[in-house]
């Protein structure tokens, strides 16, 4: 099963690209949902963000408060390094159950939506990056009308993350949501009929020799640790 790592920059489009893919039947590991879960009431992590950032990040009911602890985090570097410290082995676990679910349920490919997959390191452990670009003004623009804020508090969003610029140049596929809907529908289609040609029709081969199928996935990560070549531009990836 090939794991197909999915991410992109706040506003550039990630989640309508994932929406497309779950309208074609293609398994979403979605880590933003998984992450919530970790988070709920009760579980190891909540407790262990209520002691570091104190009571008051939980609400009456005992669930998180996400506005508060969002502000206790946001313009601390240090403080949200602890956050992710706690939040992303729960997350990561969640997201390797959910790769194993739906190897054994004989899926051809899944998808990894992860907003983080460059910053937190997950780019090397997938088969294939793909990142969902537009340009910086589209995307201050479409951030502006989403969240009905203002130009400087978008620019503050944009600027607290990667640059998807930058994220680009991890990227094996690149989506361009510059465009319509229409225009990025036809991206996604385009993008599924590569991976079922890359894939073939011989993927079955490793669920029935499961030692192939282990031996491919070792291959394959080794390359991209060894052999994967110097990060290019936005210009040398659309040519």
């Amino acid at each position: 099963m090939l794991v197909v790592g999915l991410t992109g920059g706040i506003a550039t489009g990630k989640s309508s690209v994932s929406k497309l893919l779950k309208e074609k039947k293609i398994q979403i590991v979605d880590a933003d949902l998984l992450a919530r879960v970790a988070v709920l009431p009760g579980t190891k992590a909540l407790k262990k963000i209520a002691k570091e950032f104190g009571p008051e990040i939980l609400l009456e009911n005992g669930s998180l408060d996400r506005k508060k602890l969002g502000e206790i985090v946001f313009n601390d570097e240090a403080k949200r390094k602890k956050l992710n410290a706690i939040v992303h082995p729960a997350v990561r676990w969640a997201m390797f159950r959910k790769i194993i679910e739906h190897y054994t349920g004989s899926e051809k490919y899944c998808v990894l939506d992860v907003p983080l997959l460059i910053e937190g390191g997950l780019w090397k452990w997938v088969g294939q990056v793909v990142v969902v670009y537009c340009s910086a003004d589209i995307q201050l623009q479409r951030l502006m009308e989403r969240d009905k804020c203002t130009r400087e508090e978008a620019i503050a969003r944009i600027n607290a993350q990667m640059h998807i610029a930058d994220k680009v140049a991890y990227a094996d596929y690149v989506i361009d949501n510059s465009g319509t809907p229409q225009e990025l529908s036809a991206q996604v289609d385009a993008f599924v009929e590569k991976l079922d040609r890359e894939i073939g029709s011989l993927w079955w081969i490793g669920y029935i020799l499961p030692f192939v199928s282990l031996l491919s996935a070792i291959w394959m990560l080794l390359a991209r640790h060894l052999f994967r070549k110097k990060p290019r531009s936005l210009a040398d990836k659309t040519k």
